[in-house]
């Protein structure tokens, strides 16, 4: 995720200015299962601090006691987990160890990108063995053409395997509402890494410090409002507790020709309704716009509190944009995930 890559190299520049040095371990290969996939890293610091996870935390003591040898040599190393004898993830995870250290233009050039909603693609090499040291490391490429290494020691090497990772930009939420729900909505997106825009009422408009954990917050009608980068992996949830605005908001999105996840409060009994004004109002309304269309918004948990609203409204958006359909875990008896 784009959003774990951007914390670990702030971080890590943060941690330059105090004259810390930092090591990057990353799951680069995967034997069998585990609670992550490869590509997931973290970051750890000449105080043994560490920001980011590649487990669910029972890794990275043993991560962050075997990386004390890349601090003091500087060389980069590949060790293993396996996970078989110690825990029920039945997976050997192959961990590249790196010495890391973020340029100012290197820095310069990702918050760029992430500002941009630009993808990048990371490539590290690595040797399938235990305690294989070696000039290993990681590069960095970005859609201008850009391209960095983490580690001013990294050679490439025919003989090394390459993992490739392509991060897409960070999920994007928009919200369209100011009240309560609406900032429980985004306090739980928030913690997903999401970006959130949050569009309130122009006669009422909020600050962005009544919604903790957006990216903006506006003031805008639906007259006025002009959408932008809601083409791809961005979901929107209409949460005006008001039929005509929704409905207002729904024509302008059919305008835009929209086709991700268009969540919306309300009782099940006003959508038909809902369907047949928008037709009227934008005629040109396509089947595969309705399709988008998820009203009321959420799945079925039993949920009450706004919060638990939340939830639900996230936990769909998931499952939408995943292409899954949910179910219980205890009925599978296979892989949880197929790659």
């Amino acid at each position: 995720m784009i959003h774990e890559l951007k914390e670990i190299i702030q971080q890590a520049v943060i941690n330059q200015k105090k004259g810390l040095k930092n090591v990057l371990a990353s799951v680069v290969h995967l034997e069998g299962s585990s609670y992550r996939k490869p590509g997931v890293r973290m970051l750890i610091s000449e105080d043994l601090t560490s920001v980011g996870a590649v487990s669910g935390g029972c890794v990275e003591k043993e991560i962050i006691q075997r990386a004390t040898t890349v601090f003091k040599d500087n060389i980069s190393k590949v060790i293993t987990y396996d996970g078989r004898y110690r825990l029920g993830c039945e997976g050997v995870l192959y961990i590249l160890i790196e010495p890391i250290f973020i340029k100012n233009d290197c820095l310069a050039v990702f918050l760029e990108a992430y500002s941009k909603r630009e993808s990048l693609k990371i490539e590290s090499n690595y040797k399938l063995e235990d305690e294989s040291f070696g000039a290993f490391g990681s590069v960095i490429t970005f859609e201008n053409g850009h391209q960095f290494s983490f580690s001013e020691q990294f050679i490439s090497n025919e003989e090394t395997h390459i993992f490739s990772q392509l991060l897409q930009p960070a999920f994007k939420l928009v919200i369209i509402g100011g009240e309560h729900d609406a900032v429980q909505l985004c306090k739980i997106a928030s913690t997903l890494g999401w970006e959130i825009d949050v569009i309130t009422s122009s006669k009422d408009s909020k600050q962005a410090s009544d919604f903790p954990g957006a990216s903006k917050v506006l003031g805008e009608s639906p007259e006025t409002i002009e959408f932008k980068d809601i083409k791809g992996n961005c979901a929107i949830v209409l949460m005006n507790h008001s039929y005509i605005q929704d409905l207002k908001y729904l024509v302008k999105l059919s305008e835009e020709n929209y086709s991700n996840y268009i969540g919306i409060l309300g009782a099940p009994k006003r959508r038909e309704r809902l369907f047949n004004e928008l037709f009227e109002f934008a005629p040109e309304t396509t089947e595969e716009f309705l399709e988008t269309i998820y009203t009321p918004a959420g799945l079925h948990i039993g949920a009450q509190t706004p919060q638990e609203i939340a939830i639900s409204i996230i936990a769909e958006i998931l499952a939408v944009t995943r292409n899954k359909d949910p179910f219980s875990l205890r009925n599978i008896t296979g892989k949880i995930h197929s790659n």
